[in-house]
């Protein structure tokens, strides 16, 4: 028998706005830069990373390899990234940032992390302790329930 919880207090219900309103803000202040939250995302990652193929950044922006091309053809078109072939894969081209887009990342980054402090600033260091320890279960948890595509019984 289900417990009759109001919709507004799911625990998933909460996660969705939360989700919302961070991207909502990263978006609003990325736009600013000209950027959309892949394309930020693409140039952290780089800027972690060093090179990466666009398959490695698909992977790691969590969209589809053909969502990527068309992502770092925007990014290397407004000359925030170069490509190269890679030395071990030819066919394989290899993305970095260039010196326009690291200054770029830079100056959005400036201003993305302003959310990063608040928001921690909100916490005592226990609360926060313990607010990342929870969201980090919370994802093992939406991750193990995730159906996998291999997993599901063909028609």
């Amino acid at each position: 028998m289900m417990t009759e919880i109001p919709v507004e207090e799911y625990l998933c219900t909460r996660i969705r706005r939360t989700e919302q309103a961070l991207m909502g803000h990263h978006e609003a202040v990325l736009r600013g830069y000209g950027l959309t939250m892949t394309q930020y995302t693409v140039l952290l990652a780089l800027s972690r990373e060093g090179g990466m193929s666009g398959a490695q950044l698909a992977r790691a922006c969590g969209v589809t390899q053909q969502t990527m091309a068309t992502v770092l053809t925007g990014l290397q078109n407004k000359g925030l990234i170069g490509r190269q072939p890679s030395p071990v894969h030819a066919k394989v081209m290899i993305a970095t940032p260039t010196e326009q887009g690291r200054q770029l990342l830079d100056h959005a980054y400036q201003e993305v992390i302003v959310l990063e402090r608040a928001l921690t600033d909100a916490f005592t260091p226990a609360e926060h302790a313990a607010f990342c320890e929870l969201l980090e279960r919370a994802t093992t948890i939406l991750t193990q329930q995730t159906p996998r595509a291999e997993t599901k019984p063909t028609t």
